[in-house]
């Protein structure tokens, strides 16, 4: 935005916008096309705008913080600023160019050397015809059963302990018949590569676990976070993660991601958005909260390799017509189509990336020692009323 764009969005003078940028609230650069004049970097003026016209009410900033508004917890695990992210400091698209999952949780759990994600298989007992991910669940509800141990929480334990999880939570996904090939030794991307039969492609695997590891407070890390604030298991603090991740608006938008793309390749792609916003609402896979200018997970991920036509088409046409840029969802449903991967892979390979930062969020909140209890506002009819049969209660 220019200088008179932005003023006139916030409704201030030059020496207000002087000020904000001095504050490193609004970036500013050089435009390009004109030498001696300054643009002001659009999606932190729509953010200060947000939060004046919210107000500085009590109710209205306790509100906000609820969806996409302001910070209300501190962390040191990873951030989203000026439209990238980075674990611990570290940009996570130029860590995802070399990086291993298992050198991502190094870094996010902060320990001397990278885990070893162990292999498992549990003999657990799912009902004929259950879902594959049922297993997923037995397998980490067993996990979640054992107490967490009194006293204060040993920092070396709850890594390994992390470890465990981690390996015990990609095995799961594995099926049983292909748990020799998945095997227990080398780095966990090329072990999942050889259980999916795509080693061919271990590499990009690789770089989408270390994409997907964490992303600041999402839903589901806000739920292990408060698991774990109650005291207890890690093994719990990853169950109520996945839990929270399930959801179609969380880690299972790939299948909302599979039914458009679905419909592209029935009538074409124009035809199949229109009938999709249209019909459903707004296009799944398309536009980040978090960033106004393109999802860089994505971007660094469709970089590395072709993805297929119709997803090609999808983005060209929803970038030209609705100047949307594509969400890590719509890269990892082309990855699986690309490589071929198995019926419910997109959800794993997310939910296996993603358990490295449930983890590093549940210990984080362990080691603080503090209790996540946050106040509702009651907005029900005033006055108490008795409960039947029991005028003691109301």
């Amino acid at each position: 935005m220019t200088q008179e764009e932005a003023c006139h969005a916030l409704g201030v003078r030059k020496q207000t916008l002087y000020a904000y940028v001095s504050r490193g609230r609004i970036e500013v650069r050089w435009d390009p096309e004109h030498a001696s004049r300054k643009l002001y970097r659009g999606s932190d003026v729509a953010a200060l705008r947000k939060k004046r016209d919210l107000g500085r009410a009590h109710k209205s900033i306790a509100a906000s913080t609820m969806a996409w508004g302001e910070p209300i917890i501190n962390t040191r695990i990873s951030t989203i600023a000026r439209g990238r992210l980075y674990y611990r400091g570290h940009d996570a698209i130029e860590l995802a160019s070399r990086a291993t999952l298992e050198d991502v949780a190094r870094c996010l759990w902060e320990t001397d050397a990278a885990p070893v994600f162990p292999t498992f298989d549990d003999d657990v007992s799912v009902p004929e015809g259950a879902p594959p991910r049922a297993r997923v669940y037995a397998s980490i509800a067993l996990a979640s059963a054992q107490p967490r141990a009194s006293g204060a929480p040993d920092a070396a334990q709850l890594n390994e302990e992390a470890a465990r999880l981690v390996g015990r939570f990609a095995s799961a996904f594995v099926k049983p018949a292909d748990i020799g090939r998945f095997g227990d030794s080398g780095a966990l991307h090329a072990r999942l590569a050889r259980a999916w039969r795509c080693e061919a492609q271990a590499d990009l695997l690789r770089r989408a676990l270390a994409l997907l590891a964490d992303q600041e407070l999402t839903t589901s890390a806000f739920a292990a976070r408060v698991a774990a604030s109650t005291g207890a298991s890690l093994g719990s603090c990853m169950l109520a993660g996945l839990a929270a991740f399930a959801g179609p608006l969380h880690g299972d938008a790939a299948l909302r991601v599979q039914a458009l793309l679905a419909n592209v390749r029935e009538m074409g792609v124009v035809a199949a958005v229109e009938r999709w916003l249209k019909e459903n609402g707004p296009l799944p896979g398309f536009g980040h909260e978090l960033y106004p200018q393109g999802d860089p997970r994505a971007a660094d991920l469709l970089a590395a390799f072709d993805a297929p036509d119709e997803v090609r088409a999808l983005i060209e046409h929803v970038h030209v017509s609705r100047g949307l840029a594509p969400t890590i969802d719509i890269a990892l449903t082309a990855l699986a189509g690309y490589c071929r991967l198995p019926e419910d892979a997109v959800f794993a390979l997310f939910a296996i990336g993603r358990s490295v930062g449930w983890m590093a969020h549940a210990i984080e909140q362990m080691t603080s020692g503090t209790l996540l209890r946050p106040r509702a506002n009651y907005i029900g009819p005033a006055g108490a009323t008795r409960i039947a049969g029991n005028p003691q209660e109301s």
